[in-house]
């Protein structure tokens, strides 16, 4: 069974952190978090099934390689470039500044003896987690917001930096009279290993991987993408500059390869399955009891840490000229520390820099702040619209870019309001000028704003959503608006904004998700559009035409559609939904729910009689009637005495609906 060891090992431990993971996924967290545990429990603090020693170490050393070999892969010079200011200076600033923060408190606390100590602490600290705050960024549909950009930015040169950190940190383990020339020596060994990996990248490698690739085997392709990797991770290791370096540059050289797509979808499985190994042998070296003699130095630093990171980046977002929200979102979005932090949390083990203690505080920091970063990612815009009920706060703070128009000789009249200019506005606008229409576009990026002044189309540069930016846009004498914006939260806080400004506005939106489609149309939305909806019905057509049905029956199938709003192929769905639901669908909105009881002046009346929305400016979004939910009421429907009335709007609406309700 001695030549078994191995194999009874590394199926404990997937099999703990593939259960500690699905656990974490269901309960929507980062399954980084569930591999963790999963080491814990059959670690030497749980019931000791597994160590950190021999063959697992040498596994979890592949993970880490492969990790880094596809972050080499996936890296895009591109997305890098399309953000250059905010990525090179803003990233690079980020990374110097939370460095010299976090490394400078350690040691003039006394916490780290070394300024070697410090700085590698501080290192570890810089980083954020690309997965983490990606996925989340997908998940609330905002990859294309600005502060999404920005945080991808700044990502992207954190994730591109930590090749460097690999290269020269280890270098202050060497004593202090001479580690400012072991940190140049390490500097130019690695200059000079990247100069030879740019030659190799240009050369030799294209035609390795095209000999590969050409050979029609699949598994020659792999095996030789995989001895590339960790036959590059080996050089780089004998000449002192680590594995995960060399790993890094091996998957920098793939990613201008034509196969660079092929050979990151060949590695990702192997990738994911070592890398697997490599976290939850972290979870084997966490004593949950150490953690706890230790809570409030552990609370203390995890303070500290995402406080000092969420400044640093919130200042620097600022300096690169964005408004105080999207800075705001930015330093709270990437005040976590990442899941790379290990990687060199763990050369500074090995290295002797971080003792057994700092070690377990460090890691047991990581895990907590990941722990809590979606957390705050879903908190974020509540806070911020907090923050705007406050006037003064506001003005004085400037949440927002100050509004200002292009020059302009008279104020603005019958003309429609596009909220937002990315790909969906900027079509839209087009539209609208070759018509010879009046337009004015609201935007807060800058850089899309030149095609405007180039036409001489009237725009307004601030934030859609913000009251202050749409009572400039005159919404009261507009023909018409069409909100076009990427956040779903601005979306729904510009359509409720702008109808309370102007109640009888035509306002088009576009929908990011089929479950938007209800909830705008019941805010107040003329008209919503959903892209992907779209695209099937034009397709559908196509279909329908190419099978030989007749035009006018296409076209009348298409129109059924549209006129029943998409309810036609928007998925079943249960006549009662549970509160939590329509928490998330009008998150960002103001909401409360009210009783009517029997002396309510609305009792008998039905929603399109009793005109709530033209009287307070609230929005019905539900009634609750003998525990059976209805959402999205239409005008039709009566109130009686016991009805609870999810209602939606801002303090002032919420005060006149309560006077309408008052007997």
């Amino acid at each position: 069974m001695a030549n078994l060891t191995l194999l009874v090992e590394m199926v404990t431990v997937l099999g703990a952190a593939a259960t500690g993971g699905y656990l974490a996924n269901r309960l929507r967290q980062p399954v980084l978090l569930g591999y963790l545990i999963g080491g814990v429990v059959v670690g030497p603090a749980g019931f000791n099934l597994v160590t950190l020693e021999g063959d697992i170490e040498v596994l979890s050393e592949v993970g880490v390689a492969l990790l880094l070999f596809a972050l080499g892969v996936e890296f895009s010079l591109k997305d890098l470039l399309r953000v250059r200011a905010i990525a090179l200076g803003g990233g690079t600033l980020q990374i110097i500044l939370t460095i010299l923060l976090g490394g400078g408190l350690a040691y003039l606390t006394g916490w780290v003896s070394t300024l070697p100590k410090a700085v590698f602490l501080g290192a570890v600290i810089s980083l954020s987690s690309t997965a983490v705050v990606f996925k989340s960024l997908i998940e609330r549909n905002e990859v294309q917001t600005a502060h999404g950009q920005v945080m991808l930015a700044i990502l992207i040169v954190q994730d591109l930096s930590l090749g460097l950190m690999l290269a020269v940190l280890p270098a202050l383990t060497q004593p202090p009279d001479v580690v400012g020339f072991a940190l140049i020596a390490a500097l130019f060994k690695a200059l000079l290993f990247v100069g030879g990996a740019i030659i190799a990248g240009k050369w030799f490698i294209p035609f390795s991987v095209r000999l590969l690739a050409q050979s029609g085997s699949q598994d020659l392709f792999i095996l030789g993408i995989v001895l590339l990797c960790l036959g590059i991770a080996l050089f780089t290791s004998a000449i002192g500059l680590g594995i995960a370096m060399g790993a890094f540059v091996a998957g920098l050289m793939i990613s201008n390869v034509e196969y660079a797509d092929h050979a990151l979808d060949r590695v990702i499985p192997m990738r994911d399955i070592f890398a697997t190994l490599f976290f939850a042998s972290i979870g084997l070296l966490i004593d949950p009891g150490f953690l706890l003699a230790n809570i409030w130095v552990l609370l203390g630093l995890v303070a500290v840490t995402m406080l000092g990171k969420a400044a640093i980046a919130t200042l620097i977002v600022m300096l690169f000229g964005y408004p105080l929200k999207t800075a705001l979102t930015v330093g709270i979005g990437i005040n976590q520390i990442g899941e790379f932090s290990f990687v060199l949390a763990g050369v500074a083990k090995s290295a002797g820099l971080f003792t057994a203690r700092l070690y377990g505080l460090t890691v047991g920091t990581t895990a907590a702040t990941l722990l809590l970063a979606p957390f705050l990612l879903k908190a974020t815009p509540y806070f911020l619209i907090w923050l705007e009920r406050f006037v003064k706060m506001n003005s004085r703070l400037r949440l927002n870019h100050p509004p200002h128009f292009i020059d302009i000789e008279e104020k603005l009249i019958d003309h429609i309001v596009v909220a937002g200019y990315g790909r969906v506005g900027q079509t839209l606008v087009r539209m609208l000028y070759f018509q010879g229409h009046q337009i004015l576009v609201i935007d807060n990026n800058e850089a899309t704003l030149q095609t405007l002044r180039g036409r001489e189309i009237v725009y307004l540069y601030g934030d859609a959503a913000s009251t202050l930016v749409l009572e400039k846009a005159n919404l009261r004498q507009a023909k018409a608006m069409a909100i076009a914006l990427p956040d779903p939260m601005a979306t729904r806080l510009t359509l409720k904004r702008a109808l309370s400004i102007a109640p009888d506005l035509d306002i088009t939106v576009r929908a990011h998700v089929k479950d938007e489609i209800d909830v705008l149309y019941q805010l107040g939305a003329q008209e919503v559009v959903q892209p992907e909806f779209e695209a099937s019905l034009e397709m559908g057509a196509h279909l329908l035409l190419k099978l030989g049905d007749s035009p006018y029956a296409v076209q009348q199938v298409v129109t059924r559609y549209r006129n029943g709003r998409y309810r036609d192929i928007l998925p079943e769905r249960s006549e009662y939904w549970g509160a939590a639901d329509l928490e998330t669908v009008i998150e960002g909105l103001k909401r409360h729910w009210y009783v009517l009881d029997e002396n309510s002046p609305l009792l008998g009346q039905s929603l399109a009689k009793a005109n709530i929305r033209r009287l307070t400016g609230v929005t019905i979004m539900a009634i609750e009637r003998h525990k059976q939910l209805y959402r999205y009421p239409t005008g039709e429907m009566t109130l009686e005495a016991g009805d609870r009335l999810l209602v939606v709007g801002n303090f002032e609406e919420h005060v006149a609906f309560k006077q309408l309700n008052s007997p």
